[in-house]
């Protein structure tokens, strides 16, 4: 078994094309594994793929016309899982990519469901609440059929909200003619969401972290991090870097949605979470002259790469951390935690390997929220529901339990970790279709 990281694409293009780099990365450890023809053939691609016109009335009387889309890439193990995008850059690459990614995650956090996503190519901020409301509606309404609580289970993703997913799971329920909360997850509590599935991917990035300074031997009260991405997953893993570890977050980089520009808020003696959460509007754009007034410099949104820190925790988009720029990385910086998905492209973790930094890689690394979706999913089955305490209890137990399976094989095996982790995964899921007799 090969002991090298994940292999390289041929092209620069390639490497900043999600779907391409997902497929490397799944035909390297094909490879690694040596995977049957057949398996490799299901595997490469999506089974199934969705892509829809969604017509609104906007407020001023015109009609506009979305490009939606949704994904399953495999259903093996159970229903496809996964989240829906809402950004300008949505592309059927990009979510093909994170559908595949999805069904890895599902897998290695050993949860029975598989993968998929969806998305519309949309700046969400552009839109009134009335216009929101009847674009999400609308996807609904294009791909209600295909999807359920035994079929694919969508959720929120980046530029969504609870809010979404309940107009999602309300129109679902017209649709089918029955009260359905387990149709969508991530829903406000009213409607069937989860206690503690807000800040679930977030403070499941920062168990991992704990996970991973047990393991080097590190102080968590005198580490330093800077984060990608301040959305729900940046804002919680930044906050639970702070409270539960007590480390300090010098650095927090952001793109803001109205301006399409990238931006990073940072203070080398720290930055106070809770008050940057009171003012970030709901797309996870910082208001920056707040920011200034509180004592904090506004900086290009590429400096948090290069900050002197013990831990780096993308949290934001796919393919943030590249050829080009990963040689921008601190020698201090020990721990790289993946909290988006695909921030990492192959070439760059040539790089983090040479460098020997411990990478917890993305689809286990940010698995917290989809894991607390699986538990909203069962809580809405039986009707019954349980406490935040519980939730982040099962939460921190099962992801912990995870983590030291994929280090475990990393490290008895001479495993760069991303690649042990696609090991367990396709493992799992090879396994599932080979019973099923698909293989």
């Amino acid at each position: 078994m090969s002991k090298t990281a994940t292999a390289t694409p041929k092209t620069a293009t390639e490497a900043v094309n999600p779907f391409h780099m997902a497929q490397a990365q799944f035909d390297h450890i094909a490879d690694m594994m040596g995977l049957s023809a057949d398996a490799r053939q299901i595997l490469r691609w999506p089974m199934r793929e969705f892509k829809f016109q969604i017509p609104v009335r906007m407020d001023d009387g015109s009609l506009k016309v979305f490009f939606g889309y949704r994904v399953q890439h495999n259903d093996a193990r159970g229903p496809a899982k996964g989240g829906i995008r809402f950004h300008p850059n949505e592309t059927l690459d990009t979510v093909r990519a994170l559908a595949m990614w999805m069904t890895w995650k599902t897998a290695v956090v050993d949860i029975p469901l598989g993968g998929g996503k969806g998305g519309v190519a949309v700046n969400p901020a552009s839109l009134s609440r009335r216009e929101r409301e009847a674009l999400v509606r609308g996807w609904i309404d294009q791909i209600w059929r295909n999807i359920g609580p035994r079929i694919d289970v969508p959720a929120p993703d980046v530029g969504t909200t609870p809010q979404m997913m309940g107009w999602m799971m309300d129109e679902y329920s017209k649709r089918v003619g029955q009260y359905t909360p387990g149709v969508i997850t991530g829903k406000p509590l009213p409607v069937g969401g989860s206690p503690g599935r807000k800040e679930a991917t977030g403070f499941g990035v920062i168990y991992q972290v704990r996970e991973a300074m047990k393991l080097l031997g590190m102080d968590p009260e005198k580490s330093t991090a800077s984060v990608q991405g301040f959305g729900n997953v940046g804002q919680h893993a930044a906050l639970g870097f702070t409270k539960f570890l007590g480390g300090k977050v010098v650095s927090v980089a952001y793109y803001d949605i109205r301006d399409r520009t990238p931006y990073t808020i940072s203070h080398p003696q720290g930055l106070d979470i809770e008050y940057l959460m009171s003012i970030t509007d709901i797309f996870g754009s910082i208001d920056k002259d707040q920011a200034r007034a509180a004592g904090y410099a506004v900086e290009d949104g590429d400096a948090w790469l290069s900050k002197d820190v013990d831990v780096l925790i993308p949290a934001a988009l796919e393919a943030q951390i590249r050829a080009d720029n990963v040689d921008r990385i601190s020698d201090r910086v020990r721990i790289l935690a993946e909290g988006a998905n695909g921030p990492t492209t192959p070439e760059a973790d040539q790089v983090l390997a040479r460098r020997e930094i411990l990478v917890i890689p993305d689809f286990l690394c940010n698995a917290g929220g989809v894991m607390v979706s699986y538990f909203e999913g069962v809580q809405s089955d039986m009707n019954y529901y349980w406490t935040r305490d519980e939730v982040l209890e099962r939460l921190d137990k099962k992801i912990t339990h995870a983590f030291h399976q994929v280090f475990a094989l990393a490290q008895g095996e001479g495993l760069y970790p991303r690649d042990a982790a696609y090991i367990v995964a396709v493992q799992r899921v090879v396994e599932t279709m080979e019973v099923r007799g698909w293989i």
